[in-house]
């Protein structure tokens, strides 16, 4: 009986292993080598967000959602604009597009709340990532993907705390945004210290070195700088050096310059709330919803960070920035 009930026990395992496993091993292989894994409609779904040009952390958001799009036969097309008003000007042209679903971030979400809920009555399903989180569900959003920014400020104040810091610097590119603001405010709440805002225009770095050097030298005491994007940081290293400062540099968000950064000891830390998981999920989850009405999250935020990373983390995730999905 014990030999026929283990040839029984084998022949069925064999038979999940040859059909469920095969089948999964047969579509990791089809997405890896630029095929659909899937055999649904190839539907349009639209990424809109507030990136300015040149914004890296953005880039590594399409790398995910292009992975996944690829996996699940979708076609995938993306625009973006800092400017809230045409931003909500390019979700509108995708509306009127009829496209299948999008994906929006909602940095400035006054100025998105109309357009989103147009989308929704329409019958397109929207996803938020990034920014938003607040206002998603009640937008009428499926579900918000990304970091909660008031808990990413706490682990900063956390880890100034827990370094020695005793005065802080939060640099704020991007007037308006409200995740920026929630991170700086957040990071005030658990750090011990003191902590200073400092607004200055994303988009001219050379102003934001210039920004941030003559704060340092008009307050030597200052001994941690905290920049809101990866982009930011070896701009501050770079004001640092000329304001002869011994402060810290530390960032939020992850890049190839960052861990370079983080391994060489001229950043002390980062927080990564892994962009390429942001777009990879909300292109997936739109893709569940569409074939299968699914969703994540169960009217929460489906959390991508924050992780600290420090220098024992940098070497292992240098691979990875390189490639462009961290």
């Amino acid at each position: 009986m014990g030999a026929v009930l283990a040839a029984v026990l084998g022949v069925s395992l064999a038979g999940c292993s040859s059909t469920g496993g095969k089948r999964a091993e047969e579509r990791a292989a089809q997405a890896a080598g630029g095929k659909a894994a899937v055999h649904t409609p190839r539907w349009t779904f639209a990424m809109v967000t507030h990136s300015g040009d040149g914004d890296t952390f953005w880039d590594i958001v399409q790398n995910g959602a292009q992975q996944a799009a690829v996996k699940d036969n979708i076609n995938f097309v993306y625009a973006h604009d800092k400017e809230a008003q045409r931003q909500s000007q390019l979700v509108q042209s995708y509306i009127d597009q009829k496209v299948d679903g999008l994906i929006v971030s909602l940095a400035k979400p006054d100025a998105m709340k109309d357009v989103v809920r147009k989308a929704e009555k329409a019958g397109i399903p929207v996803i938020t990532v990034n920014s938003g989180a607040a206002e998603s569900k009640a937008f009428g959003a499926l579900t918000h993907i990304g970091q909660d920014e008031t808990v990413a400020g706490e682990a900063v104040g956390d880890e100034l705390t827990k370094r020695g810091k005793k005065k802080a610097l939060c640099v704020l590119h991007e007037q308006g945004n409200v995740g920026h603001e929630q991170r700086c405010d957040g990071a005030a709440k658990t750090f011990k210290g003191a902590l200073q805002k400092l607004y200055v225009d994303g988009t001219n770095m050379p102003d934001v070195q210039a920004s941030i050097e003559s704060k340092l030298q008009a307050d030597p005491s200052i001994d941690a700088v905290v920049t809101l994007g990866a982009p930011f940081a070896p701009t501050a290293v770079q004001a640092k050096e000329q304001a002869g400062s011994k402060a810290e540099i530390d960032t939020f968000d992850l890049n190839a310059q960052v861990a370079n950064g983080l391994k060489d000891g001229s950043l002390g830390f980062a927080v990564d709330q892994q962009p390429y998981l942001q777009g990879y999920q909300a292109v997936d989850l739109l893709w569940l919803y569409k074939y299968n009405s699914d969703v994540l999250g169960g009217g929460k935020p489906v959390l991508t960070g924050p992780q600290v990373i420090t220098k024992k983390d940098a070497a292992a995730l240098q691979e990875y920035t390189k490639r462009g999905t961290r």
